[in-house]
């Protein structure tokens, strides 16, 4: 994990608040996966917080696509803001064939 990379998780009516801070690798991707997996499953919406992200690996992004994309739907379950949503929003990811 990038040394400064950190989830804070907090719930509220329609969902869970996953804040991002640091930096985004691919262990860093790795721990934001099993932290919504961790989430009860019937959850409507995962909201992530980038604003405080500060460099993102495009490694960790890669690794962060390609280990949401089998989850079953999960990844439409995710809604991404901040300035950094558009990065990690999982709306612009194609696998490449």
């Amino acid at each position: 994990m990038a040394s400064d990379f950190e989830i804070s998780i907090d719930r509220h009516s329609d969902g869970f608040s996953l804040k991002l801070e640091g930096d985004f690798d691919a262990t860093s991707a790795y721990e934001l996966v099993y932290a919504i997996k961790k989430l009860p499953e019937d959850t409507p919406k995962f909201y992530i917080y980038t604003n405080g992200l500060k460099d993102i690996s495009p490694f960790g992004l890669d690794v962060f696509h390609r280990c949401m994309r089998p989850l079953n739907g999960l990844s439409a379950k995710l809604v991404f803001t901040g300035d950094k949503s558009s990065r990690l929003s999982m709306v612009n990811f194609r696998l490449a064939s």
